[in-house]
């Protein structure tokens, strides 16, 4: 019986964020009672999982970090070549977060920029350790050591997010775009980089 319950909760709680996720998608400013209508569930049900709207934003968030670092694990597997590793990897993760994108400009607002950093700390460290080696091999040239590289490689895919946001950036050109973004960053020809990521994306 508590299984059965436990088992009814689990499945009520990855309803309730399928569905927040897509009703905040659509309306950010959507309130736990649209979203506990969306769902199909009374609003107590939603507060029993979540304490409030700041909570559940918190709980997509370490979601969406979550698959974005899965997918970024995935993109560098067993890719030797520093520069290839980084636009896989960068392509990869673009994938996810365009599905998140609007969620991050949301999540800055409730769960903080910080908090999404703090959050994505295990990536960057990954994304740093692409950098160093590409740095140590001569694959890339920058002025910045690997984990301040890897910084500014972040706090630009926020903006190639906001970009498209805003409707500066075609969303099916973004990728590559980001890929490419990140190339250059770190010391690779734009010519090689077009090059390289063009042939990823075959």
């Amino acid at each position: 019986m508590t299984t059965g319950n436990a088992s009814r909760a689990d499945v009520n709680r990855r309803r309730i964020l399928d569905v927040a996720l897509a009703e905040l998608l659509r309306d950010p400013d959507a309130s736990m009672d649209q979203i506990a209508r969306a769902a199909g569930v009374v609003r107590r049900t939603v507060y029993g999982h979540f304490q409030n709207r700041e909570a559940l934003v918190g709980a997509l968030t370490d979601e969406a970090v979550e698959t974005v670092a899965a997918a970024h694990a995935a993109g560098r597997e067993g890719v030797e070549d520093p520069a290839e590793s980084l636009a896989r990897s960068t392509l990869a993760i673009w994938e996810i977060a365009d599905r998140y994108r609007l969620l991050v400009a949301l999540a800055q607002r409730s769960v903080t920029m910080q908090g999404i950093r703090d959050r994505l700390a295990p990536v960057r460290e990954a994304c740093a350790e692409i950098l160093r080696r590409g740095l140590e091999q001569g694959v890339f040239e920058s002025p910045l050591p690997p984990r301040a590289l890897a910084y500014v490689h972040e706090q630009s895919l926020f903006a190639l997010m906001d970009a498209v946001n805003d409707g500066l950036l075609a969303a099916e050109e973004a990728g590559r775009s980001a890929a490419v973004t990140m190339l250059t960053t770190a010391g690779v020809p734009a010519s090689r980089a077009t090059e390289l990521v063009a042939k990823l994306s075959d």
